[in-house]
């Protein structure tokens, strides 16, 4: 099929790769402007999918945002059969989802009508889930709202962080994609509406919510540890620093909310109820250490307590 993909992080790689290597035509790629990055805010780096398209000879297009008659008439000449969206960062506008005969194409990270929004793998991993999975969905004007067409789920491991979910879900993602849009070529591919009542949010995440809570129970911590792991790192303060915290797993212990109960390898930080074990350590403006690398500039660590 003639497709053209609107996507912007690694996560959406794979899936154009994989149209790419099932046989369609990827008319052009969809994707946010290069960005200032590094503490000058003076070098601009393109997206991860630019850089792959680019390197298959693809058309890139870079609107600010996909608005206005301009961009319409755009994605009007590349006469897309369909289109494919993942992870691409705006929402599309009815005029936009109106262009491709076979509508546009989402592959979202849950199991929907599950963690609609920003943040599914992240929450998904805070809430306990024991797993989750990618649906094939097809876009309205609502938020994650539209009819499904597939889904393939995967279990979420005790120590799965955001990184490593996020990482298997695109793989499952781009698997899933091909089988849906071969049952949109064949015009096998039927719909099933989502269940609204069912519906839970996924939002964006933000500083706040990263913040570690001592006085929850140890399983939750640990979660919430593993939820941001890597971006934006779950924090807590030692002294009134900020620090982040990697590598949770709950421990048994016991004793004030943040208190440091042990220090070697890892730390051992009471909680609410239980304990967890952290490894590795990111002070404010430096780079994640192991704990015992950290350990060397912060003697008798034992007894204090994280805020």
């Amino acid at each position: 099929m003639r497709v053209v993909f609107f996507g912007t992080p690694e996560f959406a790689v794979p899936s154009l790769r994989a149209l790419l290597q099932a046989g369609h035509e990827v008319a052009a790629v969809v994707t946010q402007p290069d960005r200032a990055q590094g503490r000058s805010r003076s070098v601009l780096v393109p997206p991860p999918v630019k850089a792959y398209a680019l390197a298959q000879g693809l058309e890139v297009l870079q609107p600010e945002k996909p608005v206005g008659d301009v961009f319409l008439e755009q994605l009007r000449r590349l006469r897309p059969e369909v289109g494919v969206v993942v992870a691409y960062g705006h929402i599309l506008r009815p005029a936009v989802l109106a262009v491709p005969p076979h509508g546009m194409l989402n592959v979202h990270a849950s199991l929907l009508p599950r963690h609609r929004g920003a943040a599914p793998i992240q929450w998904a991993i805070l809430e306990g889930d024991a797993e989750t999975g990618v649906s094939i969905m097809r876009l309205d004007e609502g938020m994650d709202t539209g009819d499904v067409l597939e889904t393939a789920s995967t279990p979420i491991a005790d120590d799965d962080t955001a990184a490593t979910l996020s990482a298997r879900l695109a793989e499952l993602g781009a698997a899933t994609l091909v089988h849906a849009l071969a049952r949109v070529a064949r015009g096998t591919d039927v719909y099933a509406p989502q269940d609204h009542a069912r519906a839970t949010h996924a939002p964006k995440i933000d500083r706040g919510l990263a913040r570690i809570r001592w006085e929850e129970p140890a399983a939750r911590v640990a979660r919430r540890v593993r939820a941001f792991d890597p971006a934006p790192g779950a924090w807590t303060q030692l002294d009134g620093a900020d620090v982040k915290l990697f590598g949770a797993r709950a421990a048994e212990g016991a004793g004030a909310p943040g208190t440091i109960l042990g220090a070697d390898d890892a730390l051992l930080v009471a909680c609410g109820s239980g304990a967890v074990r952290i490894v590795e350590v990111q002070p404010a403006g430096k780079r994640r250490l192991p704990v015992a690398e950290w350990r060397r500039g912060h003697p008798g660590v034992a007894g204090r307590r994280f805020a």
